[in-house]
Order: C-alpha cells, then sequence, then structure tokens
C-alpha cells in the first residue's frame, strides 16, 4: 500500500495518509491560546471531528482530495474514524484492510476493544462528547452530499462502507453496534435525500423531453433529444444504484436493529425512518414502511415509545400526507388513545398533541369514546398533560364556527364567546368535578385564555335576562359559571398553576407584570360594578356568595379612588353586611371576614370608610351576643334549642372576624369565660361551642374536666394558624397543660388506626376523618406544639399502617429531620424502644428472635435507616445519636438470670445494627469505643448463643475499620492483637497514628458533650412548615475539613452517675472557648495519670516476678492478663505523646477511671495466683 502510494505521488505531493499521520509527532504546544495549523496534520480524522475545530466542510474536502489521489489509503482512514468512533483504540492496517475480510477485521478490533469500561463516545456525557455526536452526523451528511454526483458511484467506496458498517452493527459489542447503527442510519437519510434529488431531476428531464419531443418537425432539436435522453438514463441508473444501496442498509442494518435490546439503538433507527417518510414520501410513506413505527409503540421502554410518536407528528401535521396515513391510523388508533395514560408523562403528552394532529386532519376519525377518553385529562396533576389535554377539548369543542355565528353581535348574552362560555360550562357540569374548576381553567389559559378573559359575557349570562326563545341557565349552571369566572380571575391575577400543578411561583418577566396590571386594572373596573349586583341576586346562595366575596381579594384598590367608584364600594359593603346578617354558615362567614381585610388596607384611602363599617358590624354582633349571653345566664335554666341557636349563630359571626382582624378592643375574654364556665358546670355545654369559641381553647386547657369534650376537636383546632399563633402567645403553664393533655390523645388507642365501618363507602369516610386528624396531630409536632419525642408513638406505626397513613408519617419524619435531625432520631430510636418493651411484655424475656413481632421491629429499624438517605456527612451526628442511646437502652436493665447473664433488652443490639451502615468509618471506631464502656471481661470472652447478638453488632461496628478483626475476645485484645500483626515499630506506629485518623481530632469532639450538657435543646422552627410534599432544603453545610468531621464524644452518662457540668460557672462565648477548656481539663488529668503509671508498671513487674514465674499455668494465664492490662496502658499514653493525645477524649477515657480499672485487674489477678 505504501508502495502504491509512492508510485501515484510522483508528480504531486499527495497528503499525508493515516499511517503517516500516526507516526507523525505529538500534538505540539499552543501559540496564542490556539493550535498550530500544523498541528492539525498530524491528527487523525476522529481527533480532527471531535475537536470541531475545522470546519465540516473542508475536511471532508480534503479527504475527498486524498481519496481521489489513493482510494485504498483514504478509504482505510474512513474505516480507521468508524472504529475509533466507535472508542476502540485498535487500528486497521494496510495490511489486514488488503488480505482480510471485514468480518475478521471486525474480530481482531473486538479483541483489542478495552472491556473493562463500558463508555464509549457515543454513551459519554458532556458537551465534548454530544459535540461530538452532532460533528459525526453532520461528516456523513456533507461526505454524501459532496460525493452525491461521482464517488458515490464507483461502486468501490460506498460497498466498502455499507458492508463495513452491516458488520460492525451485528457485533455482539454494544458500541461497535450502536455507533455503527448512527453512522448507517445517518448515510441512509443522506442517500434518501440523493435519492429525492435525483428523482426531482428525473422528473424534470422527463418532462423537458416530452415538451421537446411533442414540438414539430422542423423545431424538433435532434440532438438536444438524444442529450435528455442520455440524461434521463444515467439519472434513472443512478437512482436504482441508490435505491440498491438503501435497500442494502435498510435490510441489513434497520430491519435487525430496530429491535435491538439497546433502547438508544432503536430510538435512532426510529427517528430516522420518521425523517425518510417525511423527505421522501413517494417511496416511504407505506404501509411497508409504517408498520414498523407502529409496532414499535408497543416498546418496553417510553424513550422509544415517545420517538415513535414524535416521528408520527411530523406526518399527520402536513394535510398532503393525511390521504395515504388513513389504514395506518384506523389500524394503531386504538393503541395512540391507550398511549395517552402512558406511565411516561412525556409520552403521554406526545400521544394527546398525535390525536390532536388527528383531529385537525380529521375530525371523524375519532369516535366519541376516544374524545372521552382525553377529555379527563384536563384534570391531571400534571400539567403538561392537562394543557395538550385542555389544548384537544379547545381544537374539539370551541374550533368549529357554523354559518350562523359570522352574524353574531361582539358583546352580550348572543356574542360567540357567551356561547363558547355555555359550552364550558356544560363540559364542567358533565365531568362532575365540580370542586377542580381551577384545573379546568389552567388547562385551557393556554390556548384559550381570551376567551376565558372575557369578563364582560360571563356577567351578561348571569345578570341580563335571557332573550326570547333563549334558554336561560339553570341554578347549578350558574354556580359553575361563578366557579369559573372567580379561578380565571384568580389564575389571570396570580400568574401560577394551582397548587399540586405545576413547580408554584415563578419570577415573572417585565411583560408579564404589565399585562398582570393591566388586566388586574380591568378586572377591578368591571367587577367594582357588577359585585354588588351579582350579591344582591344571589346573596341567599351560600357557595355563589362564597365564591363571589372572593373577588375582592384581587382587586386594584387604587381604583376605588382614581375611577370615582366610592360608590359602588359602599353598595359592596352594604351588601356583605347583609350577608353576614343572613347567613351562619362558616365558609361565608370567613369570606365576609377575608373580603374586609382585603378592603381595609391602611395604604390606600378607603381605610377610614370601610373601617367604620367593619367596626360597626362587629359592635352590633358583640352587643348582641351579650345580650343573649345575659339572657340565657340570668333565666337559670336549660336554654332551648332558639336561645342556643341565636348565640351559637352569633358566636360563629364573632368567631370568623377573630380569625382574621385584631378584636383585642372587645372584651371577649370575660363573655367567653361565664358562658364555658355555666356549661361545665351544668353538664349542658354543646361540643359545636367548643369548637366555635374563638378562646374556648386556651381555657379549656384549665379545667380538669373538659377532656371528655372532643380532643380530636380540640386537635384540629390547635393546628389551626390561627390558634397556633394565640398558643404560642399563652404563658409557660398553658402550654404545659395542653401538651400533657395531647399527649394522652387518641392516637395511643388502637381504636384510632382501625376503621369498624360496615360498608365500604363507610370505611373510607372514616378513614378520611382519621387521616386529617392524623395530619392535625403531626401538624401540633412540626410547629413544636407538643414535644417532637411524642411523634414515637406515630412512628412506631408506619410499618403496620403503611397503606393508610404511612405517607403522613414519613412526611412527618422528613419535617421533623429538617427542624432537628438529633432530637428526630432520638425519636425514632425511642419508638423502637417502645416497640422491643411491648414485644417483652407479649413473649417475655426468652422469645424467639424469629417471632413476626421482632421481625417486624428489625424491619422498621431498616425503614427508618433508609430515610436518612445517602448523605452521610449532614446525618453523621444524628446516627451516631442514635446508636448512643440504643446502646444505653441494650444495657439498662440487668439480666433477669441474675449475674453473668446477658441483659433484659441485650436483642435491641440486633435492631441498632440495622443503623450501623449510616455510620462513618470514624465514627464506627467511636461507637465501637462507647461499647465497650458497658461490656465487661466476662462479656467479652462469652461465646454462647445469647451473645451473638453483641458480637454480631460489634461486628457490624467494625466493618470497614482499620482493625477490622472478628476476634471474640475483648476490645483491648483484639486491638492488640491488630497491632502486633502490624510490621512496623511501636513508635513509628504511634507516630503515624495522627495522621491516618486526621479526622479524629479533639477540636470537635465537645459537640455531642455540649448538646447533651446544654439541657433540654430548642430546635429552631422553620417558617410555617405544612404536611405537604414539598421538599424543604437543608441549611447549607461546611465543608468536612470545616465542620465537624471528627468522632463525636459521647457523654460520659450512666443510670447511676449522671453527667454533671463541670464548668457551668464558665461563659463560653463560642466554641472555641469550649474547645480550649476542653483541652486543659484533659491535660491536667494527663498529668495526674502520668505519676500514678510508673507506680502501676512497677507493683505489676514486681508482682510477676515474685509469685507467676513458678507455674507455667499460672505464668501463661496472667501473661495473656498482664499483655492486655500493660497493651492498654502503654498503647496511648496521653501524657507522652503530643500529637497522639488529641485521640484520647476526656470523656471516654478518665485516667482515674482507667487506673482503677487497672489495679482492681490487677488486684484479680493476685487473687487468682493465690488461690492458684
Amino acid at each position: 500500500l505504501e508502495g502504491r502510494n509512492g508510485k501515484s505521488g510522483k508528480g504531486k505531493k499527495g497528503k499525508k495518509t493515516l499511517g503517516d499521520k500516526l507516526k507523525g509527532s505529538e500534538v505540539r504546544g499552543r501559540v496564542n491560546g490556539h493550535h498550530q495549523e500544523n498541528d492539525m496534520e498530524n491528527l487523525s480524522l476522529f481527533e480532527i471531528v471531535k475537536l470541531g475545530k475545522s470546519a465540516t466542510q473542508s475536511v471532508v474536502d480534503d479527504w475527498i482530495e486524498s481519496y481521489k489521489t489513493d482510494r485504498d489509503s483514504a478509504l482505510l482512514e474512513l474505516i480507521n474514524f468508524f472504529i475509533h468512533c466507535s472508542g476502540c483504540k485498535g487500528v486497521c492496517v494496510s495490511e489486514m484492510f488488503r488480505h482480510m475480510q471485514n468480518s475478521e477485521i471486525i474480530r481482531k478490533m473486538t479483541e483489542e476493544f478495552d472491556e473493562d469500561s463500558g463508555d464509549y463516545p457515543l454513551a459519554m456525557a458532556g458537551p465534548v462528547w454530544k459535540k461530538f455526536k452532532l460533528s459525526l452526523c453532520e461528516f456523513i451528511a456533507v461526505l454524501v452530499r459532496q460525493c452525491q454526483y461521482s464517488i458515490i458511484y464507483d461502486e468501490y467506496m460506498m460497498d466498502m462502507v455499507i458492508s463495513l458498517l452491516t458488520g460492525l452493527s451485528d457485533s455482539q459489542v454494544r458500541a461497535f453496534r450502536h455507533t455503527s447503527t448512527l453512522a448507517a442510519m445517518k448515510l441512509m437519510t443522506a442517500l434518501v435525500n440523493v435519492a429525492l434529488n435525483l428523482s426531482i431531476n428525473l422528473d424534470n428531464t422527463q418532462r423537458q423531453y416530452e415538451t421537446e419531443r411533442n414540438k414539430s418537425i422542423g423545431k424538433r432539436a435532434n440532438e438536444r433529444l438524444e442529450l435528455l435522453l442520455q440524461k434521463r438514463k444515467e439519472l434513472q441508473e443512478n437512482q436504482d444504484e441508490i435505491e440498491n444501496m438503501m435497500n442494502a442498509i435498510f435490510k441489513g442494518v434497520f430491519i435487525h436493529r430496530y429491535r435491538d435490546v439497546i433502547a438508544e439503538i432503536r430510538v435512532v433507527c426510529i427517528e430516522e425512518i420518521g425523517m425518510w417518510m417525511k423527505m421522501y414520501s413517494e417511496a416511504f410513506l407505506n404501509d411497508s414502511y409504517l408498520k414498523y413505527v407502529g409496532w414499535t409503540m408497543y416498546d418496553k421502554q417510553g424513550e422509544v415509545r415517545l420517538k415513535c410518536l414524535t416521528a408520527l407528528q411530523g406526518l399527520y401535521y402536513s394535510r398532503e400526507l393525511n390521504a395515504r396515513l388513513e389504514l395506518f391510523t384506523s389500524r394503531f388508533k386504538d393503541r395512540i388513545v391507550s398511549m395517552t395514560l402512558d406511565k411516561e408523562y412525556d409520552v403521554a403528552v406526545q400521544a394527546i398533541k398525535l390525536l390532536t394532529l388527528v383531529l385537525q386532519s380529521n375530525d371523524e376519525v375519532l369516535t366519541a369514546e376516544d374524545c372521552e377518553s382525553v377529555y379527563h385529562l384536563v384534570y391531571s396533576a400534571h400539567r403538561p398533560v392537562a394543557v395538550a389535554a385542555g389544548e384537544f377539548l379547545y381544537k374539539k369543542l370551541f374550533s368549529h364556527h357554523g354559518p350562523e355565528d359570522e352574524g353574531r353581535p361582539r358583546r352580550g348574552r348572543q356574542c360567540l364567546n357567551a356561547n363558547l362560555i355555555r359550552t364550558t360550562v356544560l363540559f364542567f357540569l358533565e365531568s362532575e368535578l365540580h370542586e377542580h374548576g381551577a384545573y379546568l381553567v389552567d388547562s385551557l389559559w393556554d390556548c384559550a385564555s381570551e376567551l376565558l378573559k372575557d369578563w364582560e359575557s360571563m356577567i351578561s349570562l348571569l345578570l341580563d335576562e335571557p332573550y326570547p326563545g333563549e334558554e336561560a341557565l339553570t341554578d347549578a349552571q350558574e354556580a359553575a359559571l361563578i366557579e369559573i369566572m372567580l379561578c380565571a380571575v384568580r389564575q389571570t391575577c396570580e400568574c401560577h398553576p394551582p397548587i399540586g400543578r405545576g413547580p408554584g411561583k415563578r419570577v415573572l418577566t417585565a411583560k408579564e407584570k404589565k399585562t398582570q396590571l393591566d388586566d388586574r386594572t380591568k378586572i377591578t373596573e368591571t367587577f367594582a360594578v357588577a359585585l354588588p349586583l351579582l350579591l344582591a341576586k344571589y346573596s341567599v346562595d351560600p357557595d355563589k356568595v362564597t365564591n363571589l366575596l372572593q373577588f375582592p381579594q384581587y382587586f386594584d384598590l387604587e381604583i376605588y379612588t382614581t375611577g370615582r367608584l366610592e360608590k359602588h364600594l359602599d353598595a359592596l359593603l352594604r351588601q356583605v353586611r347583609d350577608v353576614v346578617e343572613k347567613h351562619t354558615d362558616t365558609d361565608v362567614l370567613e369570606a365576609c371576614s377575608m373580603t374586609f381585610h382585603a378592603l381595609c388596607n391602611e395604604e390606600f384611602t378607603i381605610y377610614n370608610r370601610v373601617d367604620i363599617v367593619r367596626s360597626q358590624m362587629i359592635d352590633e354582633q358583640i352587643d348582641k351576643f351579650h345580650r343573649l349571653l345575659e339572657d340565657v345566664l340570668q333565666e337559670g335554666e336549660e336554654p332551648d334549642e332558639d336561645d342556643a341557636y341565636q348565640v351559637l349563630s352569633t358566636l360563629k359571626r364573632i368567631t370568623a372576624f377573630h380569625n382574621a382582624h385584631d378584636l383585642t378592643k372587645w372584651d371577649l375574654f370575660t363573655s367567653n369565660y361565664k358562658l364555658l364556665n355555666s356549661g361545665l358546670q351544668n353538664g349542658d355545654m354543646p361540643e359545636q361551642v367548643l369548637t366555635t369559641d374563638p378562646g374556648a381553647q386556651l381555657i379549656l386547657v384549665h379545667w380538669p374536666g373538659c377532656m371528655p369534650y372532643t380532643c380530636s376537636s380540640a386537635v384540629k383546632c390547635c393546628s389551626e394558624p390561627t390558634r397556633l399563633a394565640a398558643i404560642d402567645g399563652a404563658d409557660g403553664d398553658t402550654v404545659v397543660k395542653l401538651q400533657h393533655r395531647l399527649r394522652h390523645f387518641q392516637i395511643h388507642s388502637i381504636h384510632f388506626w382501625l376503621c369498624f365501618a360496615d360498608d365500604e363507602a363507610g370505611k373510607i369516610e372514616a378513614l378520611h376523618r382519621r387521616r386529617n386528624l392524623l395530619a392535625a396531630f403531626c401538624k401540633l409536632i412540626i410547629y413544636n406544639v407538643v414535644e417532637m419525642k411524642t411523634g414515637a408513638d406515630i412512628f412506631k406505626q408506619y410499618m403496620r399502617y403503611y397503606n393508610d397513613y404511612g405517607d403522613i408519617i414519613k412526611e412527618t419524619m422528613s419535617k421533623a429531620r429538617q427542624i432537628d435531625k438529633i432530637q428526630c432520631a432520638k425519636t425514632l430510636i425511642l419508638s423502637l424502644q417502645q416497640l422491643f418493651n411491648e414485644m417483652l411484655n407479649d413473649l417475655g424475656c426468652n422469645f424467639d428472635r424469629s417471632a413476626s413481632a421482632f421481625f417486624g421491629i428489625k424491619e422498621l429499624a431498616r425503614r427508618f435507616s433508609l430515610t436518612f438517605g445517602l448523605d452521610q456527612i449532614k446525618t453523621r451526628e444524628a446516627i451516631a445519636m442514635l446508636h448512643k442511646d440504643g446502646i444505653e437502652f441494650a444495657f439498662k436493665e440487668p439480666s433477669p438470670q441474675g449475674e453473668g447473664g446477658p441483659p433484659l433488652n441485650l436483642a435491641f443490639l440486633d435492631i441498632l445494627s440495622e443503623f450501623s451502615s449510616k455510620l462513618l468509618r470514624q465514627d464506627k471506631k467511636t461507637v465501637h469505643l462507647y461499647l465497650e464502656r458497658f461490656m465487661t471481661f466476662q462479656m467479652a470472652l462469652q461465646r454462647d448463643d445469647c451473645w451473638l447478638l453483641l458480637i454480631s453488632y460489634r461486628n457490624s461496628l467494625q466493618a470497614g475499620a482499620d482493625d477490622d478483626t472478628l476476634s471474640v475476645i475483648s476490645g483491648m485484645s483484639s486491638r492488640s492483637s491488630a497491632r502486633i500483626r502490624r510490621s512496623k515499630p511501636p513508635a513509628a506506629n504511634k507516630r503515624k497514628l495522627p495522621e491516618e485518623d486526621s479526622s479524629c481530632s479533639s477540636s470537635d469532639v465537645s459537640m455531642w458533650v455540649n448538646r447533651e450538657q446544654s439541657g433540654p435543646h430548642t430546635p429552631v422552627m422553620m417558617s410555617s412548615p405544612h404536611i405537604v410534599s414539598t421538599v424543604m432544603r437543608d441549611a447549607k453545610k461546611l465543608r468536612p475539613e470545616q465542620g465537624y468531621m471528627g468522632v463525636y464524644s459521647m457523654s460520659n452518662e450512666t443510670p447511676h452517675t449522671p453527667l454533671q457540668p463541670q464548668h457551668q460557672h464558665m461563659d463560653y462565648n463560642s466554641q472555641v472557648a469550649w474547645m480550649m477548656a476542653q483541652k486543659q481539663q484533659q491535660e491536667r488529668a494527663s498529668l495526674q495519670y502520668g505519676k500514678m503509671r510508673g507506680h502501676i508498671q512497677h507493683t505489676m513487674l514486681v508482682y510477676i516476678y515474685i509469685h507467676i514465674l513458678g507455674s507455667v499455668e499460672r505464668k501463661h494465664i496472667l501473661c495473656v492478663i498482664v499483655f492486655n492490662l500493660t497493651f492498654f496502658v502503654f498503647l496511648k499514653p496521653p501524657s507522652k505523646n503530643r500529637r497522639e493525645r488529641s485521640e484520647l477524649k476526656p470523656d471516654y477515657f478518665d485516667p482515674a477511671s482507667i487506673m482503677d480499672d487497672s489495679v482492681s485487674l490487677l488486684s484479680s489477678a493476685c487473687q487468682c495466683s493465690t488461690v492458684a
């Protein structure tokens, strides 16, 4: 090959071949930030395309020149280009190209492929590889376009390329298969474009030939006829050649790869066949090719189904192609309709859009059932699906205008928009989802906003009398129209979708803000005049009045002054006062209260006018309440129903305004006190009064006998924001009493969690009531009305009642963790401890660990562990505190078998091991050391079955640590044995310890101690948490080197010797001050320990030489004891090595206690020796 290159380049210097480029020097440096020009000559074709520095046109032109000079070397370069694009590092040399078949070359490249890494250019992430994919596709398209007039017909280049890509597409290597399929499909697309141009040229040539032949003999040019005939023949031959190439690619690649196991490969095939049918519909838009798209719509991968729908949308969008799709539509219409309910929202959206195009092309194709299956999706919680369904609904119901619509007036009841509004109301009523008007309006907003903003037509339908022969709106239609009108006003003013649909509020652009202000001005001008009239007409209907009274919340109150609309404001205030007098419904009264709250804005000049009316109305209601109350209390008898109703209705009105207005200047406490005192003493207090009275909740806390009055009602009331504000402002004793009462709430009873209704509807209704009650109680926990540990009674039911209440409990745990991670972890472990105690009461201390109750607790612990997430840095302190409490609980109760037996709660360590995987390695060491403080020497030597749980838990803490051993000897023995196995001397090891465990510094040891000694921890409450699915972000954490990355010290807290702060008299202004105090205390203790250690060593050595060396057995036993003791004493002397001193925490290793243990151990050894 090189020889041929030399011969062919005698007269003209050819470009460097791939072999020459590979032999060239590496890429040189940059000059002024750019590669030198000659650097590009040293790069392979793959590297040039990957860099994207050169224009694709020039790269292709250079390759074509190289191909014309030496087609073998150029083709070899192109082959290596496709191989390198697959991520293969191998190179096809000229010898392989000359003597080996394509299948042998592919097999050779497969052997050289790097199987360790599954990445290849098309599968790699990042902008570089994304750009490379586009460059690869562009290179193939430009290559075919530049070669379409000569090279592709030489029966060499295209045959070799197609053969190579076909062989690579059949490879077992995914990288080869994916890359070659993409290249082959793009090659096919380029060939389709060439075939389309040939078809156009052939038609033009045939038309010119027919025109020239039809001329008279005298005017006919025979030479031109010969040229046209020759051109037509050449074009026909080229077209046949291109069709052969396309058939080879389609049958060799597409037929096999459109059903490949890799979804990305199937996507490439479907995307390209859609392009072929759209570009060259004469050849490809038929059932022979459409069937592949139809079959693939049943694919299991959503991205493949999505690509099928987008490919079909391009076909249905063109009216010229619709006629050829009739058979396909009838065959696959049901599948497209069913895909509107696809589990992948993107697929469902595109399916609805495709049906909208089908509807536009032929209105009769879709049946009523097909349309109804799309209609109800306007109420979907996923906004893109709902918007697509709203567009479908608009095209179906509102886009068809008959000849009679042209003569309609532009305004009034008979205008076109009024008719469309009627249609919207009828659809809203027929859907039977009357509580979801906001979702219907939001779905139609993008396509029908002008219709929904036609306030004049809506008001005309409500206020104007119907014309002769016109059907008037029914009562239900009027209520539906008012609701739709209110939802449209809210959508216009707030500019964001309703709750549960969409991400929430967003920042508006300047244009959107201007439109919002203009619309709000128009709303105020329109409804300021119409709203009093609407209230006067519908004042007796609670539902309509409730909706109408919400309009003033969206008014621009300045318009009342600038627009000279004061008289309409007075009319509105009169109507609201009349509504307050007529109604006792809570929703209506709350709406009236909120209307006055919206109008009583001190920033506007109308405030005084509104405030006077509000004060007069409240005065009247309170005077009436006082008068009725005096009459009831003076009678001395049980009030009749009429008197009770009057008192209750007046109390409801006052309560409604109390929730939104400041009524402090009216003395309500005295009257409330008299009413509640009389009712509780006589025992005839109605339950409605307790839940209605604005001051009843706080007063009830002080009555010992108030619990029979529905604690559930009190929970719901206390969970409301207004009640929470009142509770937050109450005195401490009141809050404590309230917490004490709520702790004994019904949640402790099994009757709360179970529904005992007979019928299914009753069970569902009872379940909804209990869910609301549970959510209210959980809100009390989140708002810190009750202590967080109260949630343990709820959290322990997470698995047992997961189907009914799991979402509420999980959200409560999430919110509690955001408020205080430590306290939440303590609550979780408390719930597990409660379940463990209940199991011991039921099964006894000798229970079987295979029992379902124990397994259920372990499963609950596993679920709790999963809720902590994957970020161990954020949760490390909470997890460590959880282990601390669990260890203390496990060793809290002594053994029922007496001395030497396992503690009563030792099996709890098996439950606690579910959280071991959440500990960092250095925290595992700390927890393991804390566990050893509760273990005696005899416990470490036990190997009975009852002690296996302790061993298992210790092993879970040792997993991943440097001294990872499975020894059942004591912790000191295991550490000493691990140290002996090291090859370096002890001194070197000691010097290396602080470097290995640098994170275990003493600068962060006091975090737990500080938390434990500072008393009860009051978490900082976040603003207005709610029981919703919205994720609240945690505060930003410090970097590991800036935060508390070291080992957290466990408090030296035991049931017998509670921890007492030693420096409470000192005022530490920062954590640094506390750390310095800890360090000083540690150094003082270390000095005392160093003085005592020499005496201990001397006593031990004298004892060994005098008493032990006489007996081999005694020598063996005491050597083990002395070794452990000596190693424990000499391993980490805090007074000798300052770098190791940071590892010895005063809270862990009290020198006095260590010395006492050492002396006691030595004393025991002496006694054993004496007995022996």
